[in-house]
């Protein structure tokens, strides 16, 4: 980095985390972003509709692919990789497991492979980084009064998607560790804000409130989740990278421990103030407890003392003005969800939850 700028390749950009990332970057940063994925069902070109070529480059393709990831990276000089791709819904990996190993495992071992390849063919420079972006659900499910997860709490997966997400948090810190490859891991809570595929919690609750389909709650609706707006996790992440030491871990949460029934709740509310002519007023109306998902972790809770202490990052958003915000958003942007309401996802929707 002679200019002093990253040459970033950011995987699954047009992902939810990763498309806001990539938006929340070339609004920071000078330069072009190199974005590869494989536009799979949750990857929507149309998140980086925004950004024109002087500030992303886009790439349709998988990280699996070793030839076209090392062309990539030296076609582009690429110095830093901000790993996002993932499969990353647990009901997925219940209904199919292979895809997550393949994607999450796989996928890491060939982006590493390739990095390591430029990295040392570059004379080793110590100002490269891979940055792995995982999830707090490697560390399994909290009882009640247990203490929140830190980046010494032993990995617990209980899902197959959590299992193939632990696998690669351990290729990274092996490479790390055998060759010296500087990287990284963030592990972050539940996501929300803009650019969420409708699949996960809020998205589906303010899209099935606007459609007056049923509010499928899972089991008693008392599971407990730490959420942390989008926002602030790209801004935990660009921190991490440009001050962390390589090697390091860091927990990145928005200490909002909220349960899951009580989101239905304050979603119900704010859409039946905000969204005018409901097809079903109130929408509470709308809420069906259903069977509850296999293994369903009952709690996560992040300590993220270590990353306020040592980089002097914490989230600014509290819960309820960011899911304020995120519901306007799904309110004034029918054109970016509606076109995802697929044949392919009615299917995966009914076999979930019926036909809502």
């Amino acid at each position: 980095m002679a200019d002093g700028m990253r040459r970033i390749l950011v995987t699954g950009g047009a992902g939810f985390i990763g498309s806001n990332f990539v938006r929340w970057w070339c609004g920071q940063n000078p330069g072009q972003v190199v974005v590869l994925d494989a536009l799979v069902y949750s990857g929507n070109r149309a998140s980086l509709a925004e950004l024109g070529a002087e500030q992303l480059r886009f790439v349709q393709g998988d990280i699996c692919d070793r030839a076209l990831v090392s062309k990539l990276l030296e076609a582009a000089a690429i110095d830093t990789i901000i790993h996002f791709a993932a499969e990353s819904h647990v009901d997925r990996s219940i209904l199919g497991p292979a895809a997550f190993v393949q994607t999450n495992m796989v996928g890491t071992f060939t982006l590493l492979e390739a990095f390591r390849d430029r990295w040392q063919t570059q004379g080793k420079p110590a100002d490269y980084r891979f940055l792995h972006v995982s999830t707090d659900e490697v560390y399994g499910s909290l009882g009640p009064d247990d203490p929140a997860f830190t980046e010494t709490t032993p990995y617990a997966p209980n899902s197959p998607y959590s299992a193939s997400k632990a696998g690669s948090d351990h290729l990274v810190r092996a490479y790390f560790h055998t060759y010296g490859l500087p990287t990284l891991i963030t592990n972050c809570s539940n996501n929300y804000g803009p650019y969420q595929f409708p699949e996960k919690l809020i998205p589906l609750m303010c899209v099935n409130i606007l459609l007056g389909r049923s509010l499928p709650v899972y089991g008693d609706g008392q599971n407990l989740r730490d959420w942390l707006h989008v926002s602030d996790h790209c801004g935990a992440i660009a921190t991490v990278l440009n001050q962390a030491q390589p090697g390091e871990v860091y927990n990145i949460g928005g200490n909002n421990q909220v349960k899951n029934i009580d989101i239905v709740h304050q979603l119900c509310d704010l859409m039946d103030d905000r969204a005018g002519e409901l097809p079903v007023f109130p929408a509470r109306q709308l809420i069906t407890f259903v069977t509850d998902r296999p293994g369903h972790d009952r709690r996560y809770a992040m300590d993220i003392h270590k990353i306020q202490r040592d980089l002097g990052w914490s989230p600014q958003f509290d819960f309820s003005t960011g899911l304020k915000q995120t519901v306007e958003w799904y309110l004034t942007h029918r054109d970016w969800w509606q076109p995802l309401l697929s044949e392919e996802y009615q299917t995966f929707y009914q076999k979930l939850y019926g036909p809502g």
